[in-house]
């Protein structure tokens, strides 16, 4: 048994197998997850988060408070000094299998980092993490493109804003592309402590593992079409229902429904409302998005779906989730590649699992660290061969 406050868990057979779903193992500092008001990150809502200054939000998780002016300032500073890659990481990606899935070639590229730029503390390597993260992610996009060779770092245009300009991304709008990954950024830094990604990136740090070793679990975690990819499949189920008519969203919703097939986008673990995370993209996507058609099929979606849903009362949350629609407003400001969101996604969680696995080693339980992960397998009885 453990307890949480006054509320008693108790492990039955019937809880085993299921992915320690519910069971709590620890504490987070940097994030929580409410069923009804959603994610806030350190007591702060999203939604008065979402369009603050991206590098204010890194220092929030990183420092548990909003920065003054001063710090935020100082803070970008420091981010600034730290971004530079060694050459020699863009060299090796460059020879990457273009085969490979882009999430592959990120681990591979945490992997270089780690080699040429460790220094094994943990919160120097998280701030060098997230200040080096977004050109080797935009080498990674141009190369594994063919839109060109990596485009030079130029840290002083600020965070997201260098990373839109490292990206080039062809017959983009920059200024619109920066108003959506501004917000995109922020909105999935982190998501509570026990999410597959971040759970192994913290499980991997428990035994010493260096930032980048943990980081590229956490990253490998992501990768998966249960997690990470979700916001692809979410916009490959827009493109396959094609069209804003109510009526015919409606139509599709309840065949696909008939053929037990997936309503992706729409349903949570957690929440029993709509995602505010999904509702702040929504607005965003009238002023980066508004004519775009799949955009329009997806906005219909948000108000036909959770209808249909609600009628069958197993379904606990009808609503749209954070990947509704993130991927359709990434297809409409010039990444039409939805194998890259997950990368995208990857990009923005490296600021939350990072203070947390800060957190992890250095400051819980006294500053001692959490002790080595090791939960208990209970063997099944098995007939001898």
């Amino acid at each position: 048994m453990s307890n949480e406050g006054d509320v008693l868990f108790q492990v039955t057979p019937g809880h085993l197998n299921t992915g320690l779903r519910g069971y709590p193992v620890g504490t987070c500092r940097t994030s929580r997850v409410d069923p009804n008001t959603g994610v806030s990150y350190v007591g702060y809502s999203i939604k008065d988060l979402a369009f603050k200054d991206p590098e204010a939000v890194v220092f929030l998780l990183h420092h548990k408070h909003l920065p003054s002016d001063e710090e935020l300032a100082a803070f970008k500073a420091d981010l600034r000094s730290r971004s530079a890659v060694d050459p020699a990481v863009l060299t090796l990606i460059a020879g990457l299998p273009k085969g490979g899935h882009p999430m592959e070639w990120l681990g591979a590229a945490l992997t270089f980092l780690g080699m040429t730029g460790k220094t094994g503390d943990y919160r120097e390597d998280a701030l060098n993490l997230v200040a080096r993260s977004s050109e080797v992610i935009a080498a990674i996009f141009r190369l594994r493109s063919g839109w060109g060779d990596p485009i030079p770092s130029e840290p002083d245009r600020g965070l997201v804003e260098n990373f839109v300009h490292m990206l080039g991304v062809p017959g983009a709008d920059p200024a619109k592309l920066e108003r959506l990954l501004r917000t995109f950024y922020v909105l999935h830094m982190d998501h509570g402590g026990g999410n597959l990604s971040t759970f192994s990136g913290k499980a991997v740090a428990s035994g010493l593992a260096d930032m980048y070793s943990s980081m590229t679990a956490a990253m490998a975690g992501l990768s998966g079409p249960r997690h990470g990819r979700a916001n692809a499949d979410c916009l490959n189920f827009v493109r396959k229902v094609g069209t804003p008519d109510p009526a015919e969203v409606e139509a599709f919703t309840r065949n696909a429904l008939a053929n037990k097939e997936l309503i992706f986008g729409f349903g949570h673990a957690v929440l029993r409302a709509e995602d505010p995370r999904a509702t702040i993209q929504y607005a965003l996507g009238e002023d980066v998005a508004s004519d775009d058609p799949l955009f329009r099929t997806a906005a219909t979606m948000r108000e036909v779906v959770p209808r249909v849903l609600s009628e069958n009362p197993k379904i606990s949350n009808p609503y749209p989730n954070v990947d509704a629609v993130s991927g359709t407003l990434l297809n409409a400001n010039g990444l039409t590649d939805s194998d890259f969101y997950t990368v995208l996604f990857g990009w923005s969680r490296i600021v939350g699992i990072s203070a947390q696995i800060v957190d992890e080693r250095t400051v819980l339980r006294g500053g001692k660290g959490v002790a080595i992960y090791r939960c208990k397998f209970i063997a099944e009885d098995q007939d001898p061969k």
